[in-house]
């Protein structure tokens, strides 16, 4: 009774809506609450038994601007769990395709229209492993299910992060380089750019960026409604100058990028306290005016661990110092020879005469929607007309770590259902 009562006002249709553009009349379009993709494929079946889903299409999300029932949603690297071994990972699906679902809102579900899977320059598929030293490697170590080491490839990629540009190309960061690479609306890469300029094009950003941590690297990116300028937003405190140096920060970077020129600045963001995953995106209002979501890693609704943040903001870059470093050097630009992360807060970048961006809630999450939010991981965000705010989660392709460098199924607490893909609709006050 509980769970049919928790779908039913989970699917209620919610008063905000866009217009849709038909023989040139607009008409409205309602969006639901929530919407789940309906049915997602069987994308494999570990040895014990555990059902692996062709879903993953969480990491961010895209509106259509043409269509306001046309969503683009995008995976990361695949089916993963941490690893027995220090800096270890298991890769359940090592020839897995990072791609971007087109999915269709139709009847409150999310239909799977169209697979675009990710590829090189020359059109053969990307995949989600580990990058080679020197491109990108986050010290991590690939093994497959059997226990067998999986060789690094230039090829791979952790996508997080996604645009649609109003040339029908994505733009997308990952957490490895991390990179930010620019593909067609194929999927075909254009331009690959990172720290160390191994990619398509020869641009870089920063060389700071390299001193990210291992699987929090650019897990957000927007693009400002003129279409010029990318901003990437970092998950974590970057290891700048080492891990020790920085165990007590909460100062992350956001990077812009003008696509035209590859001009860069930086900014400093102070997240709300240590204990957060961080950062999971980013979407732009305006030229300076972007939403985030912070977010701890424990699932909403939980009899034990609940949740207690997931938290969107309404962030401001205009009176934010740009800590950009002219010189490019390792660790950026230093104050008093500390970097920016290792002033660890708000308090400690005032002593150096740093300004962050500023930051005020808009939603939360786990109090302001119709009820509860049962993921642990809200990771995308889209902005819709009217100020409809859409929020991706999530689902690790339903499955999660065993605790023996193997899978079992994911499941929600609050629903005893496997986590599944999903999009939450709220109006907001911007």
């Amino acid at each position: 009774m509980k769970k049919q009562l928790l779908h039913t006002l989970l699917m209620a249709a919610v008063t905000i809506s866009a217009c849709k553009k038909d023989h040139n009349n607009e008409t409205p379009f309602t969006y639901p609450d929530m919407a789940e993709a309906s049915d997602p494929a069987l994308l494999m079946t570990t040895a014990s038994g555990v059902k692996v889903y062709n879903g993953g299409f969480g990491s961010a999300v895209a509106a259509d601007p043409n269509s306001p029932d046309v969503f683009y949603m995008l995976t990361d690297r695949g089916p993963n769990v941490a690893g027995q071994l220090a800096n270890s990972i298991i890769i359940g699906k090592p020839d897995f395709a990072p791609a971007i679902g087109k999915f269709r809102l139709k009847d409150g579900k999310l239909i799977l229209e169209q697979t675009i899977e990710l590829k090189n320059a020359l059109g053969a598929k990307l995949n989600g492993l580990p990058n080679p030293a020197g491109m990108g490697a986050s010290g991590e170590t690939a093994y497959d299910l059997t226990g067998q080491t999986i060789a690094p490839s230039a090829d791979g990629i952790d996508s997080e992060g996604m645009v649609l540009a109003a040339d029908g190309s994505f733009w997308i960061s990952d957490e490895y380089g991390p990179h930010i690479v620019h593909f067609d609306a194929s999927g075909r890469t254009i331009e690959r750019i990172n720290p160390f300029g191994t990619g398509t094009g020869g641009r870089k950003i920063p060389a700071v960026f390299a001193t990210r941590r291992a699987n929090r690297g650019m897990e957000g990116l927007a693009i400002t409604p003129d279409g010029k300028t990318l901003v990437g937003m970092m998950q974590s405190p970057m290891y700048n100058p080492s891990k020790t140096a920085t165990a007590n920060s909460t100062v992350l970077r956001i990077l812009t990028f003008d696509i035209a020129t590859g001009a860069t600045k930086q900014y400093a963001y102070v997240m709300d306290n240590v204990t957060l995953t961080g950062v999971s995106d980013i979407v732009a209002v305006n030229s300076t005016t972007f939403l985030t979501v912070e977010r701890d890693g424990n699932y909403g609704g939980a009899a034990t661990n609940p949740a207690t943040f997931k938290k969107i903001f309404k962030i401001d870059l205009s009176k934010a110092t740009d800590i950009s470093d002219p010189a490019n050097g390792a660790n950026g630009k230093l104050y008093d020879g500390k970097t920016v992360e290792q002033f660890n807060d708000a308090a400690g970048l005032q002593s150096a005469g740093i300004i962050p961006v500023s930051k005020t809630v808009v939603l939360d999450l786990l109090k302001d929607l119709p009820s509860v939010y049962p993921h642990d991981k809200a990771e995308g965000l889209a902005i819709l007309p009217g100020n409809i705010l859409v929020i991706s989660n999530d689902d690790d392709f339903g499955v999660v770590d065993n605790g023996n460098s193997g899978f079992m199924a994911k499941i929600l607490p609050a629903t005893n259902s496997v986590d599944h893909n999903r999009l939450y609709f709220k109006k907001i006050q911007l």
